[in-house]
């Protein structure tokens, strides 16, 4: 909820959603959300509770454990699944030092670092150049291909890929 606005813009409105599910609409309500603010709505409104899954970080990586335990989490796994999710190990690296700062009371660094070669830019006004790659996912129909099939598509993609 409120997604693509601002922190606060998107606060405010699962707040009210939150309200209007318990006081008008008197839901049962699964209302998953990383604002750990909501975790207040119990004080304010009867019968609202807070629960979460469990989930513990083993050998830095995250193993959900499915169990419902009465309460608000008490830790956010978010790097954890980005890293689930194939986000680079350098980004990851880079997310726990800003973490890190930011927990002890610092600020997100600034400093960044450019390869010494000149950034693409795609023009949004031309048609992009049509290479091999684009016409091999052109010719694909993807309902009707086989795992295997699909597989070995892949790797021909990859192997274009590498020739331009």
């Amino acid at each position: 909820i409120g997604r693509g606005t601002s922190t606060f813009d998107g606060l405010s409105l699962a707040w009210a959603c939150g309200i209007y599910l318990a006081e008008k609409v008197r839901a049962f309500t699964l209302f998953a959300t990383h604002s750990f603010e909501l975790t207040a709505l119990p004080e304010t409104i009867p019968g609202v509770t807070n629960v979460h899954l469990t989930a513990t970080d083993y050998q830095d990586r995250i193993v959900f454990l499915h169990e419902v335990q009465a309460g608000p989490a008490s830790q956010s796994y978010g790097i954890q699944v980005a890293k689930l999710a194939g986000l680079p190990d350098a980004v990851i690296t880079r997310a726990r030092h800003e973490l890190r700062n930011l927990e002890t009371g610092g600020h997100l660094t600034t400093v960044i670092t450019r390869p010494n070669c000149e950034p693409r830019q795609n023009d949004l006004f031309t048609t992009p150049t049509h290479n091999a790659v684009i016409a091999a996912l052109e010719a694909l129909d993807p309902d009707e291909l086989s795992p295997k099939i699909a597989l070995d598509n892949l790797y021909s993609l990859k192997s274009l890929l590498g020739e331009s």
